[in-house]
Parts: C-alpha cells; sequence; structure tokens
C-alpha cells in the first residue's frame, strides 16, 4: 500500500510504518496504540529518570494518562502566551535550551529558575534516550547525573497545589511535581529544535512545522490488535508513524508535530509563543507583521502612500522624522517620569528616539537584502518591550542634537533609496514579504513612539516648528 512500508523485524516485534496523513492520523486517534510506556519501577524507587518517565503523562495510556495530562493542563492554564513571548524575547542567551526552560520555570513560580535550567537539560538528555528494556518497553539509559538532576528538581517543583512557594517540600510530591518536570522537560529540546529550524528556513515557523517539522516520527505500539487504513495490526506490533511525509498532506494549519486528537499537544500555543519571542522579539504595535504569519495578510497601514507615486513617496519618511524632531525638541523639559500610552506602553524621549531608528534601521536592511537576494535578518529587537537605564536618563540639549544627526540621515537615507527603486519594485517587490511600498508606508508611521511621549512644552509656550519646515 502507498505510504506504508512492508512489515519488517525489530526487536522480537514486527515494525510497520505509516506516512500517509490519512493513516498517520488514524493511528494517533486509535486507543488502541499507544505510546511506548516507560519501564516499571519498584514501589519506592529513588527519584531519578526511571522514576520519572514512570510517573508522566507522556509515557503513559488510559486513566493514568488522563490523570497525568490533567496535573500538565492545570499548569498550562495558568501561562499566558503572549507574556511567555515577551519574557522569551528579554536577554541573548545562546543556549536556547535553557532559555526556554528559565522562561517557564518563571512563569510558573519556581524559586530559581536558572538552576531548574540547568537541571532539566541534563534531564533531557536521558528522558528520551530509548535503551530497550524488554519487548513492548521503553527505557532511559542509565545517566547518574541525570538521576541527581531529577532529586534536585523535586523539591524545586513545589507543593501539589501548584503554586511553589520557593521552600523544598517535606515529602516528594509525586506525581504533580513529576509532572511539572516532565513539562519542562518536553519545552527543552523541543523548542530548541524548534528555534534551530527557524533559523534554518527563513520562512518562519509556520513554513517550519509545514516543510520541515522538527518531530519527523512518532513511535506507538499496539496494546491489542487493530487495523490502521486497511492494514491489520496485530497485538504487540511496534508503529512508526512518518510525521515528515504525512505532514505533506495535512490541511493548512495543521501541524502534526504536535501530535493530533486525543493527545494533541496541550502546549503548542505555549511552545511556539517562547520560540515566537526568541526568534522575533515581543510585538509591537506600531509593528504590524505578526511572527507566525505571512506578513502579506497583516492588515495594511493606515494614512498616506496608497497610491502615491514615487516621488511623494520617498516624502513619507523624512516627513515623518520631522514630526519626530519638533516633539523631540520639547523633550528637554521631560520630569524623568516615563509615560504609559493608551496601548498600555511605556516610553521616555530616548526610548523613544531608540525605537524610531531602530524601526527605521530594521525595515532598510530588511530591503537592502530583498534587493541583494539575500535572506533578512532574522528579528532580535527588544522593542518596546525593554525600558533600558539608558532610556531613563534625562534628555539633554546635547541629546537633542544627536537624534537631529542620526534620524535625519536615516530619513536622507530613505528618501534616497525610494527614489533610486525601480518603478516596478514598489509593488512587485523582489524577496518575500511586504511590497516596498507597504514597507514605506509602514515605517513612516514610525511618529506613533513619539507621539507617545507627546509635546513636552510647558503650558502657554510657543507650538514648535517641524524640522526643516520654512
Amino acid at each position: 500500500m502507498a505510504g506504508m512500508s512492508e512489515p519488517t523485524v525489530a526487536s522480537g516485534s514486527a515494525t510497520l510504518t505509516f506516512s500517509r496523513y490519512d493513516d498517520v492520523t488514524a493511528a494517533l486517534a486509535d486507543p488502541a496504540l499507544v505510546p511506548l510506556p516507560a519501564a516499571p519501577v519498584a514501589a519506592g524507587a529513588a527519584a531519578g529518570v526511571a522514576w520519572l518517565r514512570a510517573s508522566v503523562a507522556r509515557f503513559s495510556a488510559g486513566e493514568p494518562h488522563a490523570r497525568r495530562r490533567a496535573l500538565v493542563l492545570a499548569d498550562l492554564e495558568r501561562l499566558d502566551p503572549a507574556a511567555l513571548r515577551v519574557a522569551a524575547a528579554g536577554g541573548f542567551d545562546p543556549d536556547v535550551r535553557l532559555r526556554a526552560v528559565r522562561v517557564l520555570a518563571a512563569a510558573l513560580g519556581l524559586a530559581d529558575p536558572e538552576a531548574v535550567a540547568r537541571d532539566v537539560a541534563t534531564v533531557a538528555r536521558a528522558y528520551f534516550a530509548d535503551a530497550s528494556e524488554g519487548v513492548g518497553r521503553s527505557g532511559a539509559r542509565e545517566d547518574p547525573e541525570a538521576d541527581a538532576a531529577v532529586a534536585r528538581l523535586l523539591p524545586a517543583m513545589g507543593g501539589p497545589d501548584g503554586e511553589a512557594d520557593g521552600e523544598p517540600d517535606e515529602e516528594p510530591v509525586g506525581e504533580t511535581a513529576a509532572n511539572r518536570i516532565g513539562l519542562l522537560v518536553q519545552a527543552c529540546d523541543a523548542t530548541a529544535a524548534l528555534v534551530d529550524a527557524a533559523r534554518g528556513n527563513g520562512g518562519g515557523l509556520a513554513a517550519v512545522l509545514r516543510e520541515d517539522p522538527p518531530l519527523r516520527a512518532m513511535r506507538r505500539l499496539a496494546a491489542r490488535a487493530t487495523e490502521v487504513g486497511g492494514v491489520a495490526v496485530p497485538a504487540g506490533t511496534h508503529v512508526v508513524l512518518d510525521l515528515a511525509a504525512a505532514q505533506a498532506e495535512a490541511p493548512d494549519g495543521v501541524a502534526l508535530t504536535f501530535g493530533a486528537p486525543p493527545r494533541l499537544c496541550p502546549g503548542r500555543s505555549h511552545a511556539l509563543a517562547i520560540a515566537e519571542g526568541i526568534l522575533f522579539g515581543a510585538s509591537d504595535p506600531a509593528d504590524l507583521e505578526t511572527a507566525d504569519r505571512d506578513p502579506a495578510d497583516s492588515d495594511a497601514p493606515t494614512g498616506r502612500g496608497a497610491d502615491v507615486d514615487k516621488a511623494e513617496l520617498a516624502l513619507l519618511v523624512p516627513e515623518m522624522v520631522a514630526h519626530v524632531l519638533a516633539l523631540a525638541a520639547t523633550w528637554t523639559n521631560w520630569d524623568g517620569r516615563p509615560v504609559v500610552n493608551a496601548d498600555g506602553r511605556t516610553y521616555t524621549p530616548h526610548k523613544a528616539v531608540r525605537r524610531v531608528a531602530d524601526h527605521l534601521l530594521d525595515h532598510l536592511a530588511e530591503l537592502e537584502a530583498r534587493l541583494a537576494g539575500e535572506p533578512t535578518e532574522p528579528d532580535h529587537w527588544h522593542a518596546s518591550n525593554v525600558t533600558t537605564p539608558a532610556d531613563l536618563a534625562p534628555f539633554t540639549a546635547a541629546d537633542l542634537d544627536e537624534a537631529r544627526s542620526r534620524l535625519t540621515r536615516l530619513a536622507g537615507i530613505w528618501a534616497r533609496r525610494v527614489a533610486a527603486l525601480p518603478d516596478a519594485y514598489l509593488d512587485d517587490s523582489p524577496g518575500t514579504g511586504w511590497s516596498f511600498r507597504r514597507i514605506v508606508r509602514h515605517v513612516s508611521e514610525s511618529g506613533y513612539y513619539a507621539d507617545s511621549v507627546g509635546d513636552l512644552r510647558p503650558v502657554g509656550s510657543v507650538e514648535p516648528e517641524a524640522e526643516g519646515s520654512a
């Protein structure tokens, strides 16, 4: 049958591989096909990787799976994916695994996220290492360091009510702690693989999940005889589900790397939020792109530029900068208190200048890369989600002079670049993403940052003139 291998023999049991989308989803939904169970552990066994695997939802089925999955869901319900994305956007730790776990551990209220992340990374190397321990059993290789890490993690997981108090519990909290550790371990290598694949793909997370899923196969064991796609699957058969092949036939929006009902990964949105934060930074109200969607599907920028000719389009960014600098001329009156705008974002004079300059530079780099036929640089800006100590500094006359020099030069570069573009490139632009016309219109809305700080003239003073006005 197309999409399925001939039965082969492995470890004393027949193995069947399914690769068609309909067969893979049917197998995932079949209660007779269960994850390879963890090797059993003796009652009272010391806490280690073997005990952990025997206690989590990932390697269980039936009532134990339902009970343990409920513990995971209870933890996930306390976590806001949007907040996870913002947290993941902060910092530049090159080890994505530690960064992802640290974000989750902090969101769960664990006392020492850094130590938790290190121990979880140690556990992860043994957690999925499948050294067969008997037919139908899946066991982890011996790893004393990983066992010791599990023992340290148990008291760090907090009480059975799900609220970490930062103090070790007198007794291990059993399944609650085990499944909290399991949640962190699942996020460790899986999120890193997703981020690494997205960085190599260049098409964003949606493209990776569709074209190069980080989890390429799943294994199941036939707990009893069943049938998949008209093929008999005897009890005891090992079943390999080729997710990468099946994904090619999947409907839009379906990512088999997250499983399928009834064992759909409950942390899908959380994992994507963390990956988006690491890859693209936190969302910014002045940036209309979203991390997991084609920019061409985003809402169009507002304001001028939709139908103007190239000469007028080239003036949009300089006009925006003139408006920003006119407001900046009043910021030497700033009293040192950050301003919270209508969107709940915090701004200061220095932060507004920083964001305008970064926004101009970011999209200029995108435009130049696309003109050169090169991939665009991944977005790692902290954007508006971070207010740095430098942002809080007084805004002096010298700072205003620096802002004028910096932003005026950037505006000039934009004007000359737009004026030099072939007319056809404005709406039929090379590379992937928005049209160049749309990018120019979008960038010309960067006055948002300056407007957030506003006009800080003393009451009764004369309105400032725009920079460069007659």
